[in-house]
């Protein structure tokens, strides 16, 4: 990704301008600052939220630095694959497909498609509503109701660690004010020092807010925007599922079906027409 892309130019640019104004770049350094603004951020981090939201939050923030270049690739297989489902189903009828949603990992079926299969929740988002479609007990106006309930849950759980890590980038201008406040008290402490050590004790201080800003705006905002945008991403391929399943209940051919589901995902992460158009023939020719 672009992030620390990003933080060079941020920070280069912030420190640049002041060591441009004739600013010394080591008065910046106050290690105690540091230890204040950062440990108060993530100690009130780890306050606010459970052990399985942090663990959520500590493994979409290394997903946030990885590039997913096989985002468009994945998306061509998933879409290979709802095909592929709806062909059977056509063919040999829905019960034909029992042995592949049971065991999706011992499925010939689903084990053409690796990157799905790294999906786990997507494999069984996939494989519960093609359970209830077997099952024959839900229409299509109450299936699609419960897709909704359920994307909407999925929606919630995937901001858990936007909505974190937003909250110690929103903290930390306030953490910065702590930290000056408390470098201010100890040089009211130390009013009788001359006026230049007096200096340098301010400076020292104010650097608290300076750095809590900095590292709200210029390095956590980021990678909080990043985070929204990796999970309104992922959300596309179930947005898509949903789709084409809707599609193949009200009886629409499994090729039609399927271009609903490519039409839900954002332009630039899906296949084009023709690409979908040649993975599917390579289906139809197995």
């Amino acid at each position: 990704m672009n992030i620390p892309l990003g933080w060079i130019i941020a920070l280069a640019c912030a420190l640049g301008g002041y060591a441009l104004h004739g600013g010394h770049i080591m008065v910046l350094w106050q290690p105690t600052e540091v230890l204040t603004i950062v440990g108060a951020a993530v100690g009130t981090m780890i306050a606010s939220n459970s052990m399985i939201n942090l663990k959520k939050t500590i493994s979409a923030l290394g997903g946030a630095f990885k590039s997913k270049s096989n985002i468009k690739q994945m998306h061509l297989d998933l879409l290979c694959l709802m095909f592929e489902i709806l062909q059977k189903i056509k063919r040999d009828g829905l019960m034909s497909l029992e042995g592949d949603i049971e065991e999706p990992e011992a499925s010939p079926l689903f084990e053409k498609y690796p990157l799905i299969m790294k999906d786990h929740h997507l494999v069984d988002f996939i494989t519960d509503y093609l359970r209830m479609m077997l099952g024959g007990s839900l229409d299509v106006i109450q299936i699609e109701s419960l897709m909704e309930q359920e994307l909407d849950v999925h929606h919630q759980e995937t901001h858990i660690p936007v909505a974190s890590v937003t909250n110690v980038g929103d903290g930390l201008p306030a953490f910065g004010i702590v930290a000056a406040v408390m470098g201010v008290v100890h040089t009211m402490g130390s009013i009788g020092l001359p006026p230049a050590e007096l200096g340098k004790l301010i400076g020292a201080a104010l650097v608290g807010t300076f750095l809590g800003i900095l590292l709200a705006y210029a390095i956590v905002s980021p990678v909080a925007k990043v985070l929204e945008q990796n999970a309104e991403a992922d959300s596309r391929a179930y947005m898509a599922v949903k789709a084409i399943l809707i599609a193949s209940l009200n009886n629409f051919p499994p090729a039609a079906a399927v271009e609903f589901g490519r039409k839900v995902l954002f332009s630039y992460q899906r296949p084009t027409f023709a690409e979908l158009d040649e993975g599917t023939k390579a289906v139809k020719g197995k």
